[in-house]
């Protein structure tokens, strides 16, 4: 006969299995109204990597978002042309993130995301050199149709100058309307299944706004990057500058991603600089007849003259194309931290149905792709990298050594964060069903060995 604890069992082996699955577990957050009403729901999870400072140099923190964060009463469901929503999460030893939402008249996004954390906190950051509180903000391409859920299952990463946050299995609304998430939802980039109109096509359109098919090689919308972005903007209602949400979204074709090549940059000492990747550009701006238009390029190196220059400060890698498109980035290195990391990229193109012809945008303050002197930062995901509001860069497959880099040939690789996230997932599966297996077979042999033990020999 079975054993009578048997049924008792089947629920523990399924919590035991949900828990070697799950490892960390989405936290809900909800802002509510005066009179009760939801105005802002959201329900993921987040990975925090943080670059500070000791007297022995500098370091990196990973900690994550724990289940005790709290949304705070500071919280906002914003009023009608005077404040937008926002989200104010509260964790730690006086952490706090925030997402302000703004909106147009179709699609809402999170505009600016804004992370204080304080070093004072000696368990994630210990001998820091400094003390108090230090903000990090970037706006975000986290956005969604009106009366729609945003929904990202995929890692999403955010950069923001010595912070990189990354949300997972990630359900966010703003401006409810029913006081629940909606049915329908608008998936993130990571999540779109390659389309299957081209056999070329091997990039995933987005949900976001979709650039025209002005370009020769068209790719998907703008992606998930994350700016350095020295100060918030007050966004309103419908954005009269270009921006990651235009409000006249033009249609896109199929997308295609870019060529990926390998780079050189020599100096009078040798090869300061390594690099194979494919680039892709995102360029938000103002058509003559005032209607916003993204469009999307990528760079063919077929049709590009490498250029560059080495320093012992700095490393440049200078890319010009026939389309009067110059595309720089400029490496620094930390000597005190032994790293080197992208500190800078400038752009400098010509848009003939731009209102301004003449596009130009930079940004020196980047701390991207870093990695310790003498080795070299590669990572299989795609990265994205805000430069300006109206300006991004999709990185496909990059590796890269900059100032140290002996004998032409990469050193030793120190892999970003993404993939490790996508080399856990795997391994947990395969845990979690290796687990399960072991509970199912000790389950049997009690049930066996009870079984046997009910009868006698008569």
């Amino acid at each position: 006969m079975a054993a009578p604890g048997g049924a008792r069992r089947q629920p523990l082996l399924l919590l035991l299995l949900a828990g070697l699955v799950y490892g960390a577990s989405a936290v809900f957050f909800e802002v509510k109204d005066g009179n009760g009403t939801a105005c802002i729901m959201a329900n993921f999870s987040a990975d925090f990597l943080t670059n500070y400072n000791t007297q022995s140099g500098s370091k990196n923190s990973t900690f994550n978002l724990p289940p005790d964060a709290k949304a705070l009463n500071s919280s906002s469901c914003g009023k009608e042309n005077a404040s937008n929503p926002s989200l104010m999460i509260a964790f730690g030893s006086g952490h706090i993130l925030t997402l302000s939402f703004a909106r147009n008249a179709t699609r809402y996004s999170v505009q600016m995301m804004r992370f204080v954390y304080n070093l004072s906190d000696t368990q994630i950051f210990p001998n820091a050199s400094s003390q108090g509180p230090k903000t990090a903000e970037s706006i975000t391409d986290i956005m969604a149709d009106i009366n729609k859920k945003y929904r990202c299952v995929s890692s999403n990463q955010i950069h923001m100058n010595n912070v990189t946050v990354t949300f997972i299995d990630a359900t966010i609304q703003a401006y409810l309307s029913n006081d629940n998430f909606s049915k329908e939802e608008t998936r993130c980039m990571q999540d779109e299944p390659s389309p299957t109109t081209s056999p070329t096509s091997a990039h995933p359109s987005s949900s976001p706004p979709h650039p025209s098919p002005t370009s020769a090689h068209p790719s998907s919308s703008p992606p998930h990057p994350s700016p350095p972005h020295p100060s918030p903007p007050h966004p309103s209602p419908t954005p009269p500058h270009p921006s990651p949400t235009p409000p006249h979204p033009s249609p896109s074709p199929v997308p295609e991603s870019p060529s990926v090549h390998k780079y050189n940059v020599s100096g009078t000492n040798g090869t300061c600089l390594l690099a194979s990747m494919g680039l892709q550009l995102n360029v938000t701006y103002k058509k003559k007849d005032d209607k916003t238009m993204t469009r999307v390029f990528n760079i063919n190196p077929d049709n590009t003259k490498v250029g560059g220059s080495c320093t012992t400060q700095r490393v440049t890698l200078e890319l010009q194309s026939e389309t009067s498109t110059f595309l720089a980035f400029q490496f620094g290195m930390n000597a005190s931290s032994s790293r080197f990391f992208l500190k800078e990229i400038q752009l400098n193109m010509t848009l003939p149905d731009a209102k301004d012809p003449t596009f130009k945008a930079s940004n020196s303050s980047l701390r991207a792709l870093q990695a310790t002197m003498g080795n070299s930062y590669k990572c299989n995901a795609e990265e994205h990298i805000w430069v300006t509001d109206a300006f991004s860069v999709n990185i496909f497959k990059v590796w890269v050594q900059a100032f140290q880099v002996e004998g032409d040939k990469f050193g030793s690789v120190e892999e970003c964060q993404l993939d490790e996230n996508n080399m856990l997932i795997p391994i947990a599966v395969g845990g979690a069903l290796a687990g399960l297996v072991l509970i199912v077979l000790i389950a049997y042999l009690i049930g066996r060995k009870r079984s046997h033990a009910g009868y006698q020999t008569i």
